[in-house]
């Protein structure tokens, strides 16, 4: 009975952490969202989360409001308390929770950042302090799903996002396209940026929209623009460039390009990475990395249809996002959302399976009701050309 009763309070107490972490949605990247609650003898005594990147820790607001009555209590934490470590810009959790006498922890999801992983878990039992994983696991592991795929893989989680007509066209064959998708639609595609570190379009589309590519409402932390721009043509009276030293602008061109264009860039304040191209394109590989160099562990891709291809055909994406308008364009010459050569044979499709709204973070978090707003969600399944992840 004591079991079965501990069980239900580990539960209730853990859901109330991942209420606190949601708080934290948009604002934490490029780490991810946390909530800790400290209770003792079934009280609550202390809790906070994790408001943004380099502010304390979900554990030290918690312990903060507790003070001493953290001495004896439980801590409830929906991902494993960080261990010491040089390239953290805050203090460590684990060793907080032992010094505050916190007997028991509780966690819902692992961390699989190199620096940490199963190190807080090692340093809290070393200290006597008992450890319970796993409570609320799937709900605190799609918390931090964007996180862990990207300590995972070396590289930032990539979504891909599309607004699309029913048979599968993003524009018509004289390249219109506003508006195919619906208002509603285009409010939850920028409410959907804030869950990412970046958005990133090609050259295309950044000359054909003149966007800003901004998410709706803003968030304070930093969030990038990335153009891929192989020779260096963004205008420099394009909004993305004049906003530049507001909002961080990256540009990402070929290995060659024109070095009076990159110092024209530079000069407007946006940063320009050069990485090695392929057939006269930047690497969709290299641009990645670059960035994952860069600690951006996020990316929505949103176009255009060449972009969208290559991703697809360098299996470098995790998730794709569809917006599906009511609308059948028809024609051989209307332009597909997914572009690239045209595959040989079915095996070269890549393979993806529906998320349910209750399994994905893009549709659980500020997007709305996903089936009036005819929003669809596949998770990338591995396949024959997939590449291994860690």
């Amino acid at each position: 009975m004591k079991k079965r009763a501990l069980a239900a309070d580990d539960e209730r107490f853990m859901r109330r952490a991942l209420a606190l972490a949601e708080r934290g949605i948009g604002e934490t990247n490029p780490n991810p969202p946390v909530g800790c609650v400290l209770v003792r003898e079934g009280r609550v005594v202390g809790e906070g989360f994790h408001e943004r990147a380099g502010s304390p820790h979900a554990e030290a607001n918690a312990l903060a409001r507790a003070g001493g009555r953290a001495s004896g209590a439980t801590a409830y934490v929906t991902l494993e308390p960080c261990a010491p470590n040089p390239a953290k810009r805050t203090p460590p959790c684990a060793p907080r929770l032992v010094g505050a006498g916190v007997a028991r922890v509780v966690f819902g999801a692992r961390d699989f950042n190199p620096g940490v992983r199963g190190a807080g878990v090692r340093l809290l039992r070393a200290a006597g302090v008992e450890v319970m994983e796993g409570v609320c696991a799937a709900e605190a592991e799609r918390l931090v799903a964007h996180f862990n795929t990207a300590m995972r893989n070396h590289r930032p989680f990539v979504a891909l996002k599309a607004g699309m007509t029913l048979d599968g066209c993003t524009a018509t064959s004289t390249g219109e396209s506003k508006w195919i998708t619906s208002a509603a639609q285009r409010n939850a595609a920028r409410k959907l940026r804030r869950l990412f570190d970046g958005v990133l379009v090609g050259v295309e589309t950044a000359l054909h929209d003149d966007p800003m590519l901004l998410p709706s409402p803003r968030t304070r932390r930093p969030f990038a623009r990335v153009v891929l721009d192989s020779k260096l043509r963004l205008p420099l009276d394009s909004k993305l460039v004049t906003s530049a030293r507001r909002h961080p602008l990256i540009v990402v061109g070929a290995d060659g390009a024109p070095r009076d264009r990159r110092q024209a860039l530079e000069g407007k304040g946006a940063a320009v990475l050069l990485v090695p191209g392929r057939g006269g394109r930047v690497s969709i590989e290299a641009a990645v990395a670059a960035l994952f160099d860069r600690s951006w562990r996020s990316l929505l891709v949103e176009g255009g249809s060449e972009v969208l291809g290559s991703f697809v055909r360098e299996r470098l994406f995790d998730e794709m996002v569809i917006f599906r308008a009511p609308l059948v364009l028809g024609g051989r010459g209307s332009r597909p959302v997914v572009g690239g050569p045209n595959p040989a044979a079915l095996a070269d499709a890549a393979r993806v399976k529906r998320a349910s709204a209750e399994t994905s973070a893009t549709l659980r978090y500020g997007l709305g009701d996903p089936l009036a707003l005819e929003v669809e969600v596949y998770e990338r399944r591995p396949d024959a050309r997939s590449r291994p992840e860690a």
